[in-house]
């Protein structure tokens, strides 16, 4: 059943602002077209508000605004039906409309299709007349119908149009925002990192003099081996803060460049050259990729960097890198035998300060700030359920 509240129906033409501004060449095409398929002089869009009937696309006269309860097309507007007459004044509905009579117009044949939206509301009408009787032709009426409907396609075409001119701006407006948070987040970490790091960095030192003279004095095993945990607690103080500013500096803006990662593995692999040297590596050929190359590089340096930190003591460590491409995307895979990742705890390993293993000393930030770089990049990361014996870190990249 058509939705003939007047609410509704005034709601959707503000919301086409089909009154106002409407696609006037769009709608001027559909009504010339009417008028040549029904072989009649005269066509026009309506569209009835709950006061008027505007007029706001003709063929063979001027466009016109009149009261509600003058218009024809009001009437299909109410029943929701097409109505197709070959003479209007034997139409007890239309005999006395002024449109009929003289007063405002002549009209003998007449045709009108109701423009109903997506949401079940009429809105207008199209129509197509005549000064003179005729007999309505199925084919005509049908067609009629084709054209009723594109009209309404107009009016939803460009209503979806602005929607999304609109959400564009939005998501533009918040991405700026984002933007300026996150340099707000990485000065204000920076500076909070540099403000503890002098300090705790003080406090370590003065504890390793402390401790050197304490040994020249031959100071007691007790003592010394409170100064070295003292010691070791400012030194973990000092890396939590450096991975505190690496997640909120990693992930922001990114510096786009084509990535050979071929290369920033090599370099990687160099940095971690102590921590890998016992360790067997198959490296398969990877991709260039658009990112940031820093940021990857951080990416690489985090998954690697953990493979060695969560070796088994019960066997050698071996570390397989690779990359496939799936779906429009570059997957990369680090593949270890080593201590793995419970199940229960493989859903949280990406968020911050997440620790599965209290045994090995780490921040837990690790992975989280990865999340946040593949992210930025568009990208996805991830852990693989299949894996039993080690674990296999995966992140994509789109091609």
């Amino acid at each position: 059943m058509v939705e003939i509240d007047d609410r509704r129906r005034v709601a959707a033409i503000t919301a086409y602002d089909a009154v106002r501004m409407p696609p006037k060449a769009q709608l001027q095409s559909v009504v010339e077209l009417a008028a040549q398929i029904a072989d009649v002089p005269m066509a026009t869009i309506n569209m009835i508000t709950d006061v008027e009937q505007h007029q706001v696309a003709t063929v063979g006269f001027e466009p016109a605004v009149c009261a509600r309860e003058d218009s024809m097309c009001a009437v299909t507007v109410r029943e929701g039906t097409p109505v197709a007459l070959a003479d209007a004044s034997e139409d007890a509905r239309f005999a006395r409309n002024p449109f009929v009579t003289g007063e405002l117009g002549k009209v003998r044949f007449y045709a009108a299709h109701p423009l109903v939206t997506r949401d079940g509301v009429a809105v207008g009408t199209l129509c197509v007349f005549d000064e003179r009787p005729r007999t309505p032709e199925p084919r005509m009426l049908a067609a009629l119908a084709t054209l009723a409907e594109r009209v309404v396609d107009v009016f939803e075409l460009r209503l979806r149009s602005r929607e999304l001119a609109l959400s564009l701006m939005e998501n533009q407006s918040v991405q700026a925002e984002l933007e300026r948070s996150n340099e707000r987040l990485a000065s204000f970490a920076g500076q909070v990192s540099h403000d503890l790091k002098t300090p705790i960095t003080t406090i370590s030192l003065s504890l390793s003099l402390i401790r050197e003279q304490l040994q020249e004095e031959g100071a007691d095993a007790d003592t010394l081996g409170l100064l070295g945990r003292a010691i070791n607690g400012a030194s973990r103080m000092a890396d939590l803060l450096d991975d505190v500013l690496d997640f909120a500096r990693l992930g922001g803006t990114l510096k786009a460049t084509e990535v050979d990662l071929d290369f920033v593995l090599g370099e990687v692999l160099d940095d971690l050259g102590p921590d890998l040297v016992d360790a067997t590596l198959h490296i398969d050929r990877l991709p260039t990729v658009l990112g940031d190359r820093a940021q990857l590089r951080a990416v690489l340096q985090n998954l690697l960097g953990n493979a060695a930190k969560y070796h088994s003591d019960e066997r050698p460590l071996d570390i397989h890198i690779g990359a496939r491409h799936v779906q429009r995307a570059w997957r990369i895979e680090i593949t270890d035998n080593g201590r793995g990742v419970p199940p229960a705890d493989r859903h949280r390993v990406f968020e911050p300060l997440a620790r599965v293993d209290n045994r090995i000393e780490g921040s837990g930030i690790g992975l989280a700030t990865c999340r946040r770089i593949v992210g930025a990049h568009g990208g996805r990361i991830g852990i693989d359920p299949a894996v039993v014996e080690g674990s296999r870190f995966w992140f994509e990249l789109p091609d």
